[in-house]
């Protein structure tokens, strides 16, 4: 039997319409689930945001301040794709009013403010789903698998990327992301999160790390207006930018693995470089994100001159199935994010956590702390 679910959306910028987008499709991809979602508000501090994307997506009603969403009946989920600095505010808040929530990465500035939301929603008893989409690529699945069955032999290594330019540009507006009050630590909450992610799901824990962090563009001009996305700003009043451009870290796995995680916002050349090398004694898998249905993947008895063979992961690999029906049709961003919203949904449904959870968060958090305390201190760190 088929029942409507209430959600609702806090923060309608680019991550906000990508939630509803989700949300809106998942019947289509999912049918299977009795859960199905029902778009009752949306709130957005920015005037008339909110009322046009209650008109253009058909949520019921639209508001101004969140807090009105948490005091609705109606809401039973929602999506939190506000700034970084109200995660934990709106996220124990909608915890503690018995809403289930699907949280951005990387939940707060802090490991503190993670485990705040991550305890405020088992105190409640409702289910938390964390935006680590990159886990949700069929070919990142089938990696894991790869790894788990042993088909490249014990890890030894790995490197992981994520190179963009987003910020590149001189003239990019100095928004909350490159505050350390609002934004937190920059790329190491922005990319580096996906990053450990990645590393964590498919390796295990990190031990302890070394960590080294720049900022190469000093200054920003202030935006005279609101934002969305990575909006540019000229012959404004300029303003420090707090945060990290740039970091690169060693890591050790509590395997015994080694790795090297490098994430930049300010690659010049660089449209959204994400993606791993993992090798080990058998052999090795790599993956890149702008060819997301690809895997590379070495295996066998050679050891020297061994071949790299390309897979295109299909039907069987992932959530691969509920889009494409054979091997090679592309798939986007945006399904990533479909996935997610199904893992967010089917954990409501069954009370069984799926997916990237609150506690991933916290790890993940603890990982970047740990990298902040590293880069200052010059010194190895371990997560708290």
């Amino acid at each position: 039997m088929v029942s409507a679910l209430g959600v609702a959306v806090v923060g309608f910028g680019w991550m906000g319409r990508v939630h509803t987008q989700a949300y809106l499709r998942l019947p289509h991809h999912f049918p299977g689930l009795s859960l199905r979602p029902r778009l009752v508000a949306v709130a957005d501090e920015v005037p008339g945001r909110a009322e046009e994307a209650a008109a253009r997506y058909g949520f019921a009603t639209a508001a101004r301040d969140w807090r009105e969403i948490a005091a609705d009946p109606r809401v039973r989920a929602v999506s939190i794709a506000a700034p970084n600095h109200l995660h934990r505010e709106i996220g124990t808040a909608m915890a503690e009013a018995g809403k289930h929530i699907w949280i951005e990465k990387p939940v707060g500035l802090t490991a503190e403010d993670a485990r705040a939301v991550a305890e405020a929603a088992a105190g409640a008893g409702v289910q938390g789903t964390v935006g680590f989409n990159y886990r949700n690529a069929p070919a990142v699945a089938a990696a894991r698998e790869l790894i788990a069955t042993g088909e490249i032999g014990a890890v030894t290594h790995v490197r992981v990327r994520l190179f963009s330019d987003y910020a590149a540009h001189p003239e990019a507006a100095l928004t909350w992301r490159y505050e350390r009050e609002r934004g937190g630590s920059g790329v190491l909450g922005d990319l580096a999160s996906h990053g450990v992610d990645l590393a964590r799901f498919l390796l295990g824990e990190i031990e302890s790390l070394a960590a080294d962090t720049a900022r190469f563009v000093p200054e920003r001009a202030r935006p005279t207006g609101a934002t969305a996305g990575h909006a540019r700003a000229a012959g404004g009043e300029l303003g420090p930018v707090e945060n990290e451009d740039y970091v690169s870290c060693l890591l050790r796995f509590s395997s015994g693995a080694r790795g090297v995680l490098e994430a930049c916002r300010v690659s010049v050349g660089e449209q959204n470089n994400y993606g791993f090398e993992i090798h080990g004694t058998k052999g090795a898998v790599f993956w890149d994100f702008r060819r997301m249905g690809e895997l590379g993947v070495s295996r066998g008895t050679a050891y020297q001159d061994q071949s790299v063979t390309t897979v295109y992961v299909g039907p069987g690999h992932g959530e691969y199935a509920a889009f494409q029906p054979g091997s090679a049709n592309s798939m986007g961003y945006d399904d990533l994010k479909v996935i997610e919203a199904y893992h967010f949904l089917r954990s409501i449904e069954e009370g069984t956590a799926y997916g990237a959870t609150l506690e991933d968060a916290v790890r993940s958090a603890a990982v970047l702390d740990a990298m902040a305390r590293s880069a200052e201190r010059g010194t190895w760190a371990s997560p708290a």
